[in-house]
């Protein structure tokens, strides 16, 4: 027999913005730590990420009907401390009053301390690693059950996060957007990281089991071929890498700076930012489950 959840358009779009959102939290942290003059930016973060994660969380809640009919059934999830969903209500609950007063301090012209950013950082990096391994208790799909998969969730979080910082700042704070050299740098980085955990998932993912085969295989080479190398691979991974590489790397500072270096950027993240949700559709969507055998099946 074979163990199939269904997890639909509601939790491929809560694991995206959940990440992002620790993303956007994760960039204003970075910001305010080698770029303290870039506050619009940091606000931006800041503002991005209560707000991403919140809706991807009322997304979860209107996925889990029983939930809704039965809101008592939520603090359930706080009763098994060896659970992993009980660990992710405690990160996203945690996580969002870190943001929410990250927000609530910038907005009334207040810094924000440096125990709120080192807080937040942390509670960003387990909430961008949970959505991984959210998936990863599903032991019957090679795919989720990987060690591999909440790092790679991470590192895509971050890139995404930083992808939409950096998006809104192209439109209204290009001035700070200019001064920002290291934290680019950094981000330009990030889809690398992605492309070579991703190829390594795949790899390893191949050779775990049958299913694992034609998961990978219905990737590189099936039904998800086109999504997967167009959509993911190419747009949102190669693309933005080769933009950004010819503009931080090879472009004279002055055009770097100019409007038109500007929008080729705002392509790139938005790349970024289909490469980050086509990867959660993907990975949701591709993972063929292990066939289980009964004794009284043979």
């Amino acid at each position: 027999m074979s163990f199939e959840p269904v997890w639909g358009a509601p939790i491929v779009w809560y694991l995206f913005l959940a990440g992002l959102g620790a993303g956007a939290f994760a960039t204003s942290a970075f910001l305010s730590w080698r770029h303290p003059d870039a506050t619009s930016m940091r606000r931006t973060g800041y503002l991005i990420a209560p707000i991403a994660v919140g809706i991807g969380l009322v997304l979860l809640m209107l996925d889990a009907e029983a939930g809704l009919h039965d809101p008592l059934r939520f603090a359930l999830l706080l009763s098994n401390p060896l659970s992993v969903m009980t660990w992710g209500v405690v990160f996203l609950s945690l996580f969002m009053l870190a943001a929410l007063a990250a927000l609530v301090l910038t907005l009334a012209g207040r810094s924000v301390p440096k125990w709120v950013n080192v807080a937040g950082l942390a509670l960003a990096v387990c909430v961008a690693m949970y959505t991984g391994a959210l998936l990863g208790v599903c032991r019957p799909y090679s795919l989720w059950n990987s060690a591999l998969l909440p790092i790679l969730f991470l590192v895509s979080a971050f890139s995404s996060g930083a992808a939409s910082v950096l998006l809104a700042s192209v439109g209204f704070h290009a001035e700070e957007f200019n001064r920002v050299g290291v934290f680019k740098k950094f981000h330009f980085y990030l889809p690398v990281a992605e492309l070579l955990l991703l190829a390594s998932l795949l790899f390893v993912t191949g050779y775990v089991s049958d299913a694992g085969w034609q998961t990978a295989t219905s990737l590189v080479a099936g039904e998800y071929a086109l999504m997967f190398w167009l959509g993911l691979v190419g747009f949102g991974l190669v693309l933005p890498t080769a933009l950004e590489t010819w503009l931080l790397f090879f472009s004279p500072r002055e055009f770097e700076e100019s409007r038109k270096a500007h929008w080729i950027s705002f392509g790139s993240d938005v790349g970024v930012l289909v490469g980050g949700f086509m990867l959660r559709l993907l990975i949701v969507s591709a993972a063929v489950p292990i066939t289980i055998i009964q004794p009284w099946m043979l």
